[in-house]
This record gives C-alpha cells, sequence and structure tokens, in this order.
C-alpha cells in the first residue's frame, strides 16, 4: 500500500496509534469486552478498568482479569473479535479533525500505522472507516493471537516493523494515547506525541516521557514538524491543555 506519485523515502515518518488516536472505538471495545465477559459467566469489571484494557494486547489485558483462566481466554477472545467485526468497527468514529490532519501531513510525510490490534482487524477497520489510503504501511500485532508475545511487546513489534517500512527511519515521530506509544518511542529512540483526546489522560503521558502531548487534532501537524525539525522547547513539551 503505497501513497500516490509525490512520496519519496526521503520523506519524515510519522508513526500513529489507530484506537484512542485516530478512532473513537465509541465503546466497541469495552463494551465488547464486558459481553464476552458476561457470555461466559464472569463478573465485569467497572467502566475505568475496561478503559485501562485499551492499548495494550488483548490477551494480556484480559488475563489481568477476574475468572479469566488459559483454559477460557482463547474462546473470550474468538467472542470479542467475532462481536467487534459485526458490531464494533462499523460503530466506530474518526476524531474530530483526523482527516484534515492526515491529509495536511501526508503532503510531505510518510505516514505509518504501529498499532497493538492484530493487523488485518486495523486493515479492515481503516478501510471500513476510509481512512486506509493515507498510510503507507499499516503494522500491528500477528493475527494468530496465540502465537508468543514479541520480547519488547507487540508495540515496541510494531513500530520495528513501521520504521523497516519507511525508507528514512531517522527522522520519525510516534503519535499516540498511551504510555505504551510513548514507551514504544523512547525504545526506539524516537520523539513522541501524546494526544490527549484518547484513552491516556495527561499525567500517564507526562510520566511516560512524552516529548510533547497535543490536545486537538487541529494542532499535530503543526506539531509533529516541529518536532521532526528538532524543536524541544519548554512549551511544546508542556501540550496546550
Amino acid at each position: 500500500m503505497t501513497l500516490g506519485s509525490d512520496h519519496t523515502d526521503d520523506m519524515p515518518a510519522v508513526l500513529l496509534d489507530l484506537d484512542g488516536t485516530l478512532v473513537d472505538p465509541a465503546g466497541a471495545i469495552t463494551g465488547g469486552i464486558a459481553a464476552a465477559l458476561e457470555g461466559h459467566g464472569l463478573p465485569v469489571p467497572s467502566p475505568e478498568r475496561l478503559r485501562g484494557l485499551v492499548g495494550p494486547p488483548l490477551r494480556e489485558g484480559l488475563r489481568t482479569l477476574d475468572g479469566v483462566t488459559e483454559e477460557n481466554l482463547p474462546d473470550i477472545v474468538r467472542d470479542y473479535r467475532s462481536r467487534y467485526r459485526q458490531h464494533g468497527m462499523a460503530a466506530s468514529v474518526i476524531y474530530p479533525g483526523i482527516e484534515d490532519a492526515l491529509t495536511d501531513l501526508r503532503r510531505d510525510h510518510q505516514l505509518v500505522i504501529a498499532t497493538s490490534k492484530p493487523v488485518s482487524l486495523a486493515r479492515e477497520l481503516l478501510r471500513v472507516q476510509q481512512l486506509d489510503h493515507h498510510f503507507v504501511a499499516i503494522c500491528g500485532s500477528n493475527d494468530d493471537e496465540t502465537a508468543p508475545l514479541p520480547p519488547y511487546g507487540t508495540k515496541v513489534q510494531a513500530m520495528s516493523e513501521a520504521l523497516a517500512a519507511v525508507g528514512n527511519p531517522g527522522r520519525a515521530i510516534m503519535v499516540g494515547d498511551r504510555h505504551f506509544d510513548i514507551d514504544g518511542a523512547a525504545h526506539h529512540g524516537l520523539p513522541s506525541i501524546g494526544v490527549l483526546w484518547g484513552f491516556g489522560d495527561q499525567s500517564e503521558l507526562t510520566a511516560a516521557g512524552a516529548t510533547a502531548l497535543c490536545a486537538s487534532a487541529d494542532e499535530l501537524p503543526d506539531l509533529c514538524r516541529r518536532l521532526l525539525g528538532g524543536q524541544r522547547d519548554p512549551l511544546l513539551s508542556a501540550g496546550s491543555a
């Protein structure tokens, strides 16, 4: 999957998370997990705890819940994925300003998805939301959710694949809404932008060491350009929230 003829490997790259950064799941993830747990006669955690499951690999999050065992985990994941494919993708909503931000950024950047979501689901979600044409590559976790996790985690692995997909990985930045995105950027030595409209809050993103915070998608293109240009001032690091 490539951009138009204006794309070159000399362009800097912007790596982007998916759920909570580009697309609001609108309860599809948390509601789907709750329904899958109920379907197996398991207790449903608080809304706050469910929100905390958005970001890390689904299996790892589910393992922290009461009643989830290695025996019932595959069936819970299967039921959740089935419900998500049937209802969740279409129910998800693109965050305000994201489409314009992507259109702006892709004029002079390579845009790449780096998500913990299984890669086939990420591709399908972007296609359903008609965002897939913006990206030179879509990188995610293994579609086989029974496979062992990568040594450094799925986000770091997805970012490794994303950087390999661009010709100039030395000029790249990561954008996401959870500390997993910021941690992955730090692992790869990249600056990072924590967005404040998703599932992580300012304290989480600041504690993780985000280079900058972004309160509105309208501000994202300029912020990316400033960071990729080497600007690191206190106001930038403080974000605009």
